[in-house]
């Protein structure tokens, strides 16, 4: 029999105070040398939480910094200037840290603690990192979470417009599985049923929650969940297959092409509506979600260029030549460049 082993967090924490109580997680797993990585500003903000936490449970901090590189090299040499004791290395804050500190973590093989303080993507629970690489944004491969620990505090301090990225790059799953069946369908992929379910079961429950109480934790709980098992679905399969397709094409495509690129999440989201209409699945759910959130109305507020999006359509299958979305077929591009004119939702969204 064919069996797939993959690697899953040790422990998944969400919830009020996880912060403080993260000192006994670690004494829990017979963690004692720990060096920490904050978000720029954020030791101001959580570092006397964090440190009192690890001071009562016998955890000594080898070294803590703030980082604000995402530079391969820097990072090669922030690894290998880890101290040699280091048993977990731990990055608390948004993207451009937790992709730093997994990429530091996969150079030395060392445990990767990830303590997101925002939810605007599924970055924290991925096992990729997004780098600068010879002065270009590159995907690369990267540490897997040994353990998530996630503040719902935390997360609902940042400003709204975090959560609502985490929203778009959530919705997007449905747009991306779709994708991906398409693309086995026409004979360039093999699907994995189980990541395939994880990657579903994940959005499902998310889109079916009240979506009028975006600021509780129950709503965070259940966004951070989501995106949690999103990275699990990709790495059952192999790949970021289950939950990125053309949708996250196009936001590849803006990062690299527009003066003004957008939080992830808000990009992503925009183009599933837009895939959504192309492909003509779960078009009401898709925007009774975005409806509900705020996700549209933030958008709208944004002033984006309907001919950067034209254009990030046309430029998304170069981005990945190897897959074959709806996008890689020009019917389908022509036909996403075509709701964005006449969808009622994208005209005011996108001039």
């Amino acid at each position: 029999m064919l069996r797939t082993e993959i690697g899953i967090p040790t422990f998944l924490k969400v919830g009020e105070n996880t912060l403080e109580k993260m000192g006994d997680y670690f004494a829990e797993c017979e963690l004692e040398k720990v060096v920490l990585y904050f978000g720029n500003g954020l030791v101001d903000l959580f570092g006397e939480k964090v440190f009192s936490g690890m001071e009562k449970a016998g955890i000594e901090v080898l070294h803590y910094e703030e980082l604000d590189t995402v530079k391969i090299e820097d990072l090669m040499d922030m690894a290998f200037s880890l101290p040699n004791n280091t048993q977990a290395v731990v990055g608390i804050g948004g993207g451009k840290v937790i992709d730093a500190v997994k990429y530091m973590c996969y150079l030395k093989k060392l445990p990767f603690v990830s303590v997101p303080t925002s939810a605007s993507s599924d970055g924290f629970c991925s096992s990729t990192a997004s780098l600068i690489v010879n002065e270009r944004r590159l995907s690369v491969p990267a540490e897997l979470a040994d353990a998530i620990i996630v503040d719902t505090a935390a997360i609902l301090s940042a400003p709204n417009k975090f959560i609502l990225s985490g929203v778009g790059d959530l919705v997007a799953k449905i747009t991306a599985i779709y994708d991906w069946q398409f693309e086995a369908a026409c004979g360039y992929s093999i699907i994995n049923d189980t990541a395939v379910m994880i990657a579903k079961n994940a959005v499902n429950s998310f889109v079916r929650l009240p979506f009028d109480k975006t600021e509780k934790p129950l709503f965070i709980r259940e966004l951070v969940n989501g995106l949690t098992l999103s990275g699990l679905a990709n790495e059952i399969a192999g790949s970021s297959a289950p939950t990125s397709g053309s949708e996250h094409l196009i936001s590849h495509a803006l990062d690299k092409n527009s003066p003004c690129p957008q939080l992830h999440g808000v990009q992503v989201g925009i183009a599933t509506y837009i895939m959504a209409l192309v492909q003509q699945h779960r078009v009401e759910r898709i925007r009774q979600v975005f409806t509900d959130t705020g996700f549209f109305d933030y958008c709208k507020t944004l002033g984006l260029s309907k001919e950067e999006y034209k254009a990030a359509i046309d430029t998304a299958p170069s981005i990945k030549p190897f897959r074959h979305t709806y996008l890689h077929e020009e019917v389908y591009r022509n036909a996403a460049k075509q709701v964005i004119e006449t969808d009622s939702i994208l005209r005011e969204i996108l001039k």
